[in-house]
C-alpha cells in the first residue's frame, strides 16, 4: 500500500502535473488517515485557487418573459400565454455566466462531501465554507459517469482538468453503503489493482517527461517484424504498445511498468520471474528496428511490495532488468530511484 502522502506525487505526476508548493505544504502538514481525506484536501485546495483567480465563465442560453425583446422570440410560449398583447414576450438570449458545466459539477461534487460522514468534522466545515464562496448562478450538478463523460469532451486547461480527474476518483471510489438506501461508503482506492496499475503506469511515464532532458519520452506502437502471405492477416496480431519509451540517439530503454504484488511468484516450490511479463517485454525488443549506434534495452519495474528484486540478464543480445522501488519511503527516495535507474 502506498503511503498517503505519496498519493499525492503519485496522482500529479499521473494527470501530468507537477505538484503545487502551497497544496504540497498543506498535503505534508496534515495527518491523513484515508485517501478520501487526502483527495477532499486537494480538491479543496485547487477549488480554493479557481475562486481567487475567478471561476471561468461561458455563455449559455437563458429563456426569460421580458416587457422587451432581446434575443429570439419564443413565439409559442408567449401566445399560448397571451402575453403580446400585454406588451410581454418570452425571449431566449446568451448571458455570459460562471454556471458551466464543470463548475457545477464541482459544486456538485463539494456539496457530497460536505454530507459525507467519512471525513472528519473539521474537514466537512472547511468543505462548507468553501461551496459557500461560489456564485448563487452557479446550480450544483450531481457527479455521475454521463456528467463527467460531459465534462471531459470539453477538455478542459490545467488546474480544471487535475480538479476533474480529482472527481472522477471520487466517484470510483464511492459505493452503496450496506443496508442504508440512498448513502454511500468510500473504499480505498489503492485496493483497485486495475486503476493502480493505470495511475502508475502514467506516473511513471510522466516523472520522466517532467524530470530528465536527455531521454525523448512516449509510448509507441511497435510493428510485428513478421510476414506472411495474406496481407489480412497481419490485422489478426496483437498491438504491441509500450508503457514507457526512452529515447536518445545512443539509447533506448523500452520500460514496461506492472502493478503486482510481488515481482516474484512461487512455482515448483521455487521463486520464479513472472513468465508473461518477460515474454512481453522480449517480444518488444525482439520486434524493434535496429538503430545504428543505438541500444536497445528493457526494464521491468514493479512497486517493492512484498520483495524486492534487482536482477539483470543479457537476453537475445539485450541488458534486461527487472527491478522493484519501494513506494513505501520519503518522496526524495522515489525520485532519487526512478532517476538512478534509467543512468
Amino acid at each position: 500500500m502506498i503511503p498517503i502522502q505519496n498519493l499525492y506525487y503519485l496522482l500529479c505526476y499521473a494527470w501530468n502535473r507537477l505538484p503545487e508548493r502551497e497544496e504540497l505544504a498543506a498535503v505534508e502538514a496534515m495527518p491523513f488517515h484515508k485517501p478520501l481525506e487526502l483527495l477532499t484536501q486537494v480538491l479543496l485546495g485547487g477549488t480554493r485557487r479557481l475562486l481567487r483567480q475567478g471561476l471561468a465563465m461561458a455563455y449559455g442560453e437563458r429563456e426569460e418573459e421580458l416587457p422587451e425583446l432581446r434575443g429570439r422570440l419564443l413565439l409559442t410560449p408567449s401566445l399560448s400565454r397571451d402575453l403580446l398583447r400585454r406588451g410581454r414576450a418570452v425571449c431566449a438570449y446568451d448571458e455570459l455566466s460562471p454556471n458551466t458545466p464543470f463548475n457545477g459539477l464541482l459544486l456538485g461534487v463539494l456539496e457530497q462531501l460536505s454530507r459525507t460522514r467519512a471525513l472528519p468534522a473539521a474537514l466537512r466545515h472547511e468543505v462548507g465554507t468553501v461551496r459557500r464562496r461560489f456564485p448563487a448562478a452557479v446550480v450544483p450538478v450531481a457527479c455521475t459517469t454521463h456528467t463527467l463523460r460531459r465534462v471531459r469532451r470539453l477538455r478542459l486547461p490545467g488546474q480544471e482538468a487535475f480538479l476533474l480527474n480529482i472527481c472522477a476518483l471520487l466517484h470510483q471510489s464511492r459505493l452503496p453503503a450496506p443496508a442504508a438506501a440512498g448513502r454511500t461508503r468510500f473504499r480505498d482506492f489503492r485496493r483497485d489493482e486495475r486503476l493502480m496499475a493505470q495511475l502508475f503506469e502514467a506516473f511513471v511515464r510522466n516523472f520522466y517527461r517532467h524530470e530528465q532532458r536527455r531521454f525523448r519520452v512516449l509510448s509507441e506502437t511497435i510493428a510485428w517484424q513478421a510476414e506472411t502471405g495474406q496481407t489480412a492477416d497481419m490485422a489478426l496480431l496483437p498491438v504491441m504498445i509500450t508503457d514507457t519509451t526512452l529515447e536518445a540517439p545512443d539509447r533506448k530503454v523500452i520500460l514496461d511498468t506492472k502493478y503486482y504484488a510481488a515481482a516474484l511468484r512461487l512455482r515448483y516450490d521455487q521463486q520464479k520471474l513472472i513468465s508473461p511479463h518477460l515474454y512481453q517485454l522480449y517480444a518488444y525488443l525482439q520486434n524493434q528496428p535496429k538503430a545504428p549506434d543505438q541500444q536497445l534495452e528493457g526494464i521491468l519495474l514493479y512497486p517493492a511490495a512484498q520483495q524486492t528484486v534487482d536482477v539483470r540478464y543479457t537476453l537475445g543480445g539485450f541488458p534486461v532488468r527487472v527491478v522493484t522501488i519501494n513506494l513505501n519511503q520519503p518522496w526524495s527516495g522515489i525520485h532519487h530511484d526512478l532517476l538512478a535507474l534509467i543512468e
